[in-house]
């Protein structure tokens, strides 16, 4: 007999982390701004134990920051912050590409393409929630078949910010090159070509625009 449960179901915290966490990421609740419990408890319908238990799991994501005598607000995101991300984001992905590609396993190829196609889809419903879920796992599988695994924890606590950006600048209508070729670019140099130098280039690209859109969004 297996008891194992296969699809847990979705709790409710988990439905309100999902709502709150895609409010920031749309800008629906913008930079700075408070989090007032009863607001969030009448807008989502829950109680305020729900409530503060989605507040701690964002701040722990570095959405969301405790000021004193001011309480949560979404964290401050503005060009200064954004650039350091991006820039930390150049030097630790450049590298795990290089080390994935030449640590390349065919198992590691197998999940890279079975990720860019499932990214693909969800570039096509438009699911904002759903790519930078995808993403997360495609640069996971990365870093650690590059065995990056300290790097892979910087980026991880940054996650929060990282996808906030991602979802700021993926869909804009000023990109060159769209954000799900850009990635597809990334993974195609490692398990096509298994160039880790054209790799390189691929999140150059990729990061450099992306940068590019962010600045002009984050300074208007």
């Amino acid at each position: 007999m297996n008891l194992k449960i296969e699809n847990p179901p979705v709790t409710l915290r988990e439905l309100c982390l999902d709502k709150v966490r895609n409010a920031i990421f749309t800008g629906y609740f913008p930079s700075g701004k408070r989090l007032v419990e009863r607001s969030l408890c009448e807008e989502l319908g829950v109680s305020r134990s729900v409530v503060r238990e989605v507040i701690r799991y964002l701040e722990a994501e570095g959405l969301v920051e405790i000021l004193p005598n001011k309480g949560p607000i979404v964290s401050l995101l503005n060009w200064d912050i954004a650039s350091q991300i991006y820039e930390i984001r150049l030097l630790l992905e450049q590298s795990a590409v290089a080390d994935c590609t030449r640590n390349l396993t065919p198992q590691t190829t197998e999940t890279l393409k079975g990720l860019v196609i499932e990214l693909e889809h969800a570039f096509a419903a438009d699911d904002i929630n759903l790519i930078i879920s995808v993403s997360s796992k495609l640069y996971e599988t990365i870093f650690t078949t590059a065995k990056h695994h300290i790097a892979l924890e910087v980026v991880q606590r940054l996650n929060g910010r990282i996808s906030r950006l991602r979802a700021m600048t993926m869909n804009s209508t000023k990109r060159e090159v769209s954000g799900f070729q850009r990635i597809k670019n990334i993974c195609e140099a490692i398990y096509l070509d298994q160039d880790a130098e054209k790799a390189k280039q691929a999140v150059a690209a990729h990061i450099a625009e992306a940068a590019s859109i962010a600045k002009n969004i984050l300074n208007t």
